[in-house]
């Protein structure tokens, strides 16, 4: 099947699609600050930067957070394993090489003494369950 939309329009459509303070990262964000949780965003600890920039870095307890699309990351879910049609050999490269630098960078942090929790966009329908996962991790039980 063919795109129904131009490649200008294409292109015009993904220059739009952040990489930070998405909605999702900012509903996290928000939850997390009303609890009192205080975090420095996009991978900065102090003066270094941390591999794969995690969203929400919480230095003092060595914890990081990613919040990850479920499309773009890959995820097992339903969103995740959808298979774009138009392209897809490039949707398919593009996707697998982003899941294998996640996991790249999540091998990173963790053998630098840091604990990585993962956040899926999917995850956010939940609310009560998604509190619940974050003040477990915070908190050392995860």
């Amino acid at each position: 099947m063919a795109d129904r939309l131009t490649p200008e329009q294409r292109s015009w459509n993904m220059s739009r699609i952040r990489g930070k303070n998405t909605k999702p990262e900012l509903l996290v964000r928000s939850l997390l600050h009303a609890k009192g949780y205080r975090y420095r965003l996009h991978g900065a600890s102090g003066s270094t930067k941390l591999p794969g920039n995690p969203d929400l870095v919480f230095a003092a307890r060595r914890k990081v957070i990613f919040i990850n699309g479920c499309f773009w990351h890959f995820h097992d879910c339903r969103v995740g394993q959808h298979a774009p049609k138009a392209n897809a050999d490039f949707w398919e490269t593009k996707r697998t090489k982003t899941r294998n630098r996640d996991a790249d960078q999540r091998r990173l942090l963790e053998s630098a003494g840091w604990e990585v929790l993962t956040v899926w966009e999917c995850e956010l329908k939940d609310r009560p369950a998604l509190e619940e996962q974050l003040e477990q991790f915070l908190a050392g039980h995860s």
